[in-house]
């Protein structure tokens, strides 16, 4: 599990620049993919996912009163932390970045919905130094 975290930590050293960053307002048209299972912003609840919230920096398989997969908690466990760059690896193809998740999500196949879904998420992390969030981009219209 050590060599899993090392690995992690080296790839995310290595992937950091390789993401560009995204656009927040077209990631909250992407992430109405995802609102079927997650919510994210003030008073979201757990769904069939988990809420996603301060998920940036968040230890995977973590979140407050949502039951994970083994698979999922393993990770965690064996120190799977979520940064732009795991996200960006896990969006492309969930099951085969965790394998045994309970997410049924194939995955994003454009790289642009992609960054553009982290940067929307990141808007409701807080960031590293502290301080308060950034203004979360406008959330998903119901539909």
């Amino acid at each position: 599990m050590k060599v899993l975290a090392l690995g992690l930590v080296m790839s995310a050293l290595f992937v950091g620049s390789a993401f560009a960053e995204g656009d927040a307002a077209a990631g909250a048209n992407v992430f109405k993919k995802c609102a079927s299972c997650h919510a994210v912003g003030e008073g979201a609840k757990n769904k069939v996912g988990p809420e996603l919230n301060l998920l940036i920096g968040r230890v995977a398989g973590t979140a407050p009163e949502f039951k994970y997969s083994k698979a999922m908690t393993d990770a965690g466990a064996g120190g799977l932390v979520w940064s732009s760059e795991t996200l960006h690896e896990f969006l492309t193809k969930p099951k085969d970045f965790v394998k045994g998740t309970k997410m049924s999500f194939p995955g994003l196949k454009e790289q642009a919905d992609i960054d553009n879904l982290v940067a929307y998420l990141t808007t409701f992390s807080a960031p590293a130094d502290g301080a308060a969030p950034a203004e979360p981009a406008a959330a998903p219209a119901a539909q």
